[in-house]
């Protein structure tokens, strides 16, 4: 029989929505800092990708100008894939993803931290890229510049909000990075091509107005994408 003076452990109590995404953000962030395993790895891979198509498809200045914006978000999505599928399998090594469905953080927390550090992951690569793509490709370092980035950042947003929701999916198969590529590139193909397209005409020499079609067309993407996140990954990972 129970001793009926001890009382009995009391269970812990939900954290909210965002301090558990701010907890797991801080979680991935820590572990980065002290591997650097994500960005030194992608970076390194996105940076030969650019160097790559830099030799291969530069020919004139104003080829060089249409062509950046598709080498840099070829590499940004690639680069983009290899860190979220390591960012996942990190979770999925000594049972840590069980650990974390199991406390008492609500699912669409886990969800919001680990796009919080995938897009901070993506935005590092991409600060080092746009330097790198603009050396190479004779881009002038001007207002259009600052323009691009604003792309940049809406597009890896987008493109991290899609790709954090499949790979908890994926992380349990073998063949995870495979599997992430086929589901991730076509659903997030709207957004590559607005960023490319948005980018590729601000360089062209668009005007202004015409860019903010595409940053609008980019939010909605990227609103779309959070949205269907946070809905979904607590049935998905259920099922």
């Amino acid at each position: 029989m129970s001793d009926p003076h001890v009382t009995p452990p009391t269970p812990p109590r939900p954290l909210g929505l965002l301090r558990g995404a701010r907890l797991i953000a801080a979680k991935d962030l820590r572990i980065e800092a002290r591997t650097r395993e994500v960005t030194a790895t992608t970076g390194l891979f996105a940076f030969l990708v650019v160097v790559m198509a830099a030799l291969a498809f530069y020919l004139t200045k104003d080829l060089a100008r249409q062509i950046a914006p598709g080498v840099l978000f070829v590499s940004l999505s690639f680069a983009g894939v290899l860190g979220m599928g390591r960012s996942w399998a990190r979770e999925r090594e000594l049972g840590a993803l069980r650990g974390l469905l199991m406390s008492p953080i609500p699912r669409a927390s886990i969800y919001l931290g680990k796009l919080a550090s995938t897009t901070l992951f993506l935005g590092v690569i991409a600060l080092m890229l746009l330097p790198t793509v603009g050396i190479f490709f004779h881009l002038e370092p001007d207002l259009t510049l600052l323009v691009v980035a604003l792309i940049t950042v809406l597009t890896c947003f987008g493109f991290a909000a899609a790709g954090t929701l499949f790979a908890a999916l994926t992380v349990q198969t073998r063949a995870r990075d495979l599997m992430l590529s086929v589901v991730v590139f076509p659903l997030v193909t709207p957004t590559l091509l607005a960023g490319v397209l948005g980018a590729r005409e601000v360089l062209g020499g668009a005007p202004l107005a015409q860019a903010l079609d595409w940053l609008l067309l980019l939010g909605a993407c990227d609103l779309l994408f959070l949205s269907a996140g946070v809905v979904l990954f607590e049935t998905l990972l259920s099922d």
